[in-house]
């Protein structure tokens, strides 16, 4: 299993619009340079935050990003989902089915006799996986960062998009 790198850099990008003006914004352009990936692949990850409600664009040469809703609103399975869609990672093909235990009957009545303990075991994994991503929030991710990294990095990085912001 393995969630794309957009997902680290829309989390990373989303806690930089945490210490904004509540009528600010901070621009693709911005975002982009501080993490070093090009503006078109950070748009599309942007894109897809917005169609969420996680983020919201502002349009107009002072527009920009802001977050749409409180940081303690917004969980890392929120930005999973966004970015990577809410598509189960393990797709189940009912490869039982096609064994010895339905050779002879009926393929959905098969299915709905005898579920495949392999998926339901899946699914389960996977639920567990999306409650603790559910269970951080970007508040969680701030705090984390101001726990972990030194004051001067957060400092810098807090004023690098304060001299940068649109708003």
């Amino acid at each position: 299993m393995q969630y794309s790198i957009g997902v680290e850099y829309g989390l990373h990008c989303l806690v930089y619009l945490i210490d904004i003006p509540p009528d600010s914004t901070i621009g693709i352009k911005e975002l982009s340079s501080f993490q070093g990936v090009s503006e078109t692949y950070l748009s599309k990850i942007f894109s897809k935050l917005a169609k969420a409600g996680i983020v919201s664009s502002v349009p107009g040469v002072k527009g920009g990003y802001r977050l749409a809703k409180s940081p303690d609103d917004i969980s890392f399975w929120d930005v999973v989902e966004a970015v990577e869609g809410a598509t189960p990672i393990f797709q189940c093909k009912n490869i039982k089915n096609n064994s010895y235990l339905c050779n002879d009957k009926d393929y959905a009545a098969c299915a709905l006799e005898s579920p495949c303990v392999i998926n339901l075991a899946m699914l389960e994994a996977e639920d567990s996986m999306r409650n603790v991503l559910r269970n951080k929030s970007l508040t969680w991710l701030n705090e984390e960062l101001d726990r972990v990294l030194t004051p001067q990095s957060r400092k810098d990085t807090r004023e690098y998009f304060a001299n940068s912001n649109n708003g």
